[in-house]
Parts: C-alpha cells; structure tokens; sequence
C-alpha cells in the first residue's frame, strides 16, 4: 500500500472481530521493527506480544478508563523501553509504537494505542501493574499498548479534522 494511503485509512479502532491474527502477519509486523530508527542507535525498545485471553483481560484492568479495545483485540503489543539505557526511551518508543500501527494498518489490520506512561488506575501507576502482571524488569518503562486486530467497526477513513496546514512555517515562527 502506498504510504499516502495508509496514512489515510489509519484510524483508532476499539473493536476487534472474533478472529485471530495470523502468525505470518504477527511476524511480518514484527520484521518492520528491524528498521526502527533509535536515538544513537542505542535501541532500548522491546516488545512483548501478547495473545492470552487471560492475559489480555488482566492487563485491560491497567487504567481507569480507555482499555476498552483490548477485551476484543487478539493480540497487543506491549511497549517498554530500557529507561536507564536511554534518556531518550520515551521518544524511540513513541516510533516504535506508530510503526507497529502503520505496519498493522498495511497488513489489512487495525489498531489502537492504548498510552501507558503516566497514566493510573485509582492511585497505582498503569506501568507498575503492566510491569507486575508481565515481569518486566525493573530498569524497563512501559509506553504503550498497541491492540491489534480485524476491524469490527467501520471508520470513515480520513479525518474529520485536519492538520492546519497555516502551522508550517519556513525559516521561523510566523506571527502573522
């Protein structure tokens, strides 16, 4: 698919079909991380797929609100990054995190970010309980969780909001 296009079909979508994602999918989705680009060339992002109902259900229990999509989704994929390794961790995760969507989306699949870093259930942080339920070592952060599935709900592709494109300026801020 053209990068225009995937662009455009691109969409946060929160209800996944009953149908498993194919393991050559998975795998091709996981082949694009190769070609991350990484602050340095450190690297301090890693991934954890996740395809267990049972675990699926405990780790949509991480915030107080906005998990909805992964009581549907078939897989998610679990963002963390090496903080002590990178001070730019949360920047090469946020990457890493938009290729695995653009790279569902290419694959005929649909996807959701679902933001953990700074976010909490009740008093606990949402990355601690992640951390918890997934052993994650602790000199490991938690970004994202990207649900990943057939879309089970039909978007309008394309924004009703756009970008203005009058924030681009050249050589400088623009006051106009």
């Amino acid at each position: 698919m053209e990068f225009a296009a995937i662009l455009k079909k691109r969409r946060s979508v929160r209800t996944f079909l009953d149908k498993p994602v194919e393991k050559e999918k998975i795998e091709k989705m996981m082949a694009v991380l190769q070609y991350l680009p990484s602050s340095r060339s450190i690297f301090p992002t890693e991934f954890i797929v996740i395809d267990d109902r049972e675990i699926l259900k405990k780790i949509s229990t991480c915030r107080d609100h906005g998990t909805s999509s992964l009581e549907t989704a078939p897989i998610a994929i679990v963002v963390i990054a090496d903080s002590v390794k990178s001070d730019v961790w949360v920047e090469d995760a946020s990457i890493a995190s938009t290729f695995l969507l653009l790279s569902a989306v290419d694959l005929g699949l649909a996807g959701c970010w679902i933001q953990i870093r700074k976010r909490k259930k009740g008093a606990v942080a949402s990355d601690g309980i992640i951390s918890d339920l997934l052993n994650i070592p602790p000199n490991y952060s938690v970004q994202s969780i990207i649900a990943v599935g057939y879309a089970d709900e039909n978007k309008i592709s394309g924004k009703t909001k756009h970008f203005d494109l009058g924030k681009i300026y050249l050589n400088g801020y623009d006051l106009k």
